[in-house]
C-alpha cells in the first residue's frame, strides 16, 4: 500500500518522517509513504497516473483548494474550511477530500486549555487561519479578534467566521495586542513575518499560544510567548495530530501518536 504528501515545494515536509514512524510502530511493513513535488495544475494528471495500491494523499501548499476540485465527495469540515489537506481513496478508484488541520488544532490545544474558553486571537488571515477559526469555535470560542497584515483579508476572515460559529469579533493590523483577556492565541503567520509579530506580544499574558510553524523551534513568536508567561504549544503538536488523523483514514489503524511525535522531534533536531 502507498501514500504520499504532495505540494510544491515539498522538500521541507516532515510528513514522510511522521507517517513512516507510524508504520514502523504499528507493524505496517507493507506500507510506503513518500513525497512528490506537484503543483495545482499538475494534480489531476498525477492522480490519473496512480494505481490501486495508492490509498491516501496528504496535501500541502498550493494544493489545499485544488484538492476540493478533484474529489468526488468533500467532507463538511473541508467544505467549511474551503481547504482540503487530505485525499482518501474510494472503493471506485476516486478520491474523497477532507481536512484534518481542524482536528489537529483542536487536539493540540485542548489539553492546555481551561474548562471554558470564550475569547481568542488569530494572527494571520490565510487558509490555515480558517482552519484555526473552525477549531476555536469547536473549542467554545465565541469572541474572535483577527490581526493580519492585510486588514481587508482579515475583515473577510472575520465575516466568514461570523457564519461559522463565532458570534462577534474585531479586525486590526499587526500591532500591539490591546487586551490580555484572550484565552487562546493562534499564530498562523509565516516564518518571514515572525519577528514583526513577536514584537507585538505583550510583556505579560496568561493565555495559551499555538504557533503553527514547526521548524526552527522555538520560533520568535514562541519565545515572546514564553517570556510573557504564556502556555506555548509547539506547531509540531498540531502537525502530528493532523497526520495521526490522516494515518487512521489511510490505513484503518489507530495512529501511534507518541512514536510519531518522537520521530518529528528527532527530525527537527537533526535539521
Amino acid at each position: 500500500m502507498r501514500a504520499a504528501v504532495l505540494g510544491s515545494p515539498i522538500d521541507h515536509s516532515l510528513s514522510p518522517v511522521l507517517h513512516q514512524a507510524g508504520y514502523a510502530a504499528t507493524g505496517l511493513a507493507d506500507w510506503e509513504y513518500d513525497a512528490h513535488d506537484v503543483d495545482a495544475a499538475g494534480l489531476p494528471d498525477f492522480l490519473g497516473g496512480l494505481g490501486p495500491e495508492w490509498r491516501g494523499l496528504s496535501l500541502t501548499m498550493p494544493l489545499k483548494e485544488a484538492g476540493l476540485q478533484v474529489a468526488k465527495d468533500v467532507a463538511d469540515v473541508a467544505a467549511r474550511a474551503g481547504a482540503a489537506n487530505t485525499l482518501v481513496r474510494r472503493p471506485d478508484g476516486g478520491w474523497d477530500a477532507t481536512n484534518t488541520d481542524v482536528a489537529g488544532i483542536v487536539r493540540a490545544l485542548r489539553p492546555h486549555l481551561p474548562d471554558a474558553v470564550t475569547r481568542a486571537l488569530v494572527l494571520g488571515a490565510g487558509a490555515t487561519a480558517r482552519s484555526a477559526v473552525l477549531a476555536l469555535a469547536e473549542l467554545g470560542v465565541t469572541t474572535l479578534t483577527v490581526r493580519a497584515r492585510d486588514t481587508a483579508k482579515g475583515a473577510d476572515l472575520l465575516a466568514w467566521a461570523l457564519d461559522h460559529g463565532i458570534r462577534n469579533g474585531s479586525v486590526a493590523g499587526i500591532g500591539p495586542w490591546v487586551t490580555t483577556r484572550d484565552d487562546v492565541v493562534v499564530s498562523t503567520v509565516p516564518p518571514q513575518a515572525a519577528d514583526a509579530v513577536a514584537a507585538t506580544v505583550p510583556a505579560t499574558h496568561p493565555g495559551v499560544l499555538l504557533d503553527v510553524v514547526y521548524a526552527g523551534w522555538p520560533t520568535p513568536v514562541a519565545r515572546a510567548g514564553v517570556a510573557a508567561g504564556m502556555t506555548v504549544v509547539p506547531g509540531l503538536d498540531m502537525l502530528v495530530h493532523q497526520a495521526a488523523e490522516q494515518f487512521h483514514l489511510f490505513t484503518g489503524t489507530e495512529a501511534p501518536i507518541a512514536a510519531m511525535l518522537e520521530a518529528g522531534r528527532a527530525a527537527l533536531g537533526e535539521r
